[in-house]
């Protein structure tokens, strides 16, 4: 008998006497549908210094403050009305170097998660890869209220788990042993969340 064999005989010895699996249940819940989700949202993205904007109607002025604009290739052609910077998008893909140099990224986004306050994007429609929205500065996000669940259950339903997802809480931050907190070190500085639809 070999020593692989001695061990897995004595592995089966020990197990053959085990109880079998106890199922634990699972009493989580899984669907918020409280009526106050957007509300929810906003204030958790508030807490974690993100800046909030009501309606569509609020991109034209925010981004009469950016010159230069990194938008995924197939961004609606309605969102960057009147905007007269320059639009970089991205087909084909924008160099680290190009997208460093640029002022702010436009995006949407797949899901938003109320009690979090997380933002996800996927790469699917209007959201472009994941290197798009960690190079520039600042992130302007667009988020359609249909978009908003309440928990994390909820949102994992929407995405797709093969694509590559990025989950934004705030804008990035990190603090250092004596607590300082020190913004934009591994993603945009500042994060701007444009609510669409939300009756606001």
């Amino acid at each position: 008998m070999s020593a692989r064999d001695e061990i897995l005989a004595r592995l089966r010895t020990a197990l053959a006497d085990s109880p079998p699996p106890v199922q634990v249940p699972r009493r989580y819940r899984r669907v918020d549908d409280r009526p106050d989700l957007i509300a929810t949202l906003v204030d958790r993205l508030e807490d974690y210094r993100a800046v909030v904007h009501h309606g569509i109607d609020a991109l034209p002025r925010l981004l009469s403050e950016v010159d230069r604009l990194a938008v995924p290739a197939d961004l609606p052609a309605d969102w960057l009305t009147g905007y007269a910077g320059q639009v970089h998008r991205d087909a084909p893909a924008l160099s680290p170097a190009v997208l460093d140099d640029l002022d702010a990224v436009l995006t949407g986004c797949a899901v938003a998660i109320a009690d979090t306050g997380t933002i996800i994007l996927d790469a699917g429609p209007t959201q472009g890869r994941r290197a798009l929205t960690l190079v520039p500065d600042r992130h302007i996000c667009v988020v359609r209220a249909d978009q908003v669940v309440g928990l994390l259950p909820e949102a994992l339903t929407r995405l797709n788990p093969r694509a590559p997802q990025t989950w934004i809480s705030g804008p990035s931050a990190t603090s250092d042993i004596e607590l300082n907190r020190v913004e934009g070190v591994h993603g945009p500085r500042r994060l701007e969340v444009v609510l669409v639809g939300s009756g606001a």
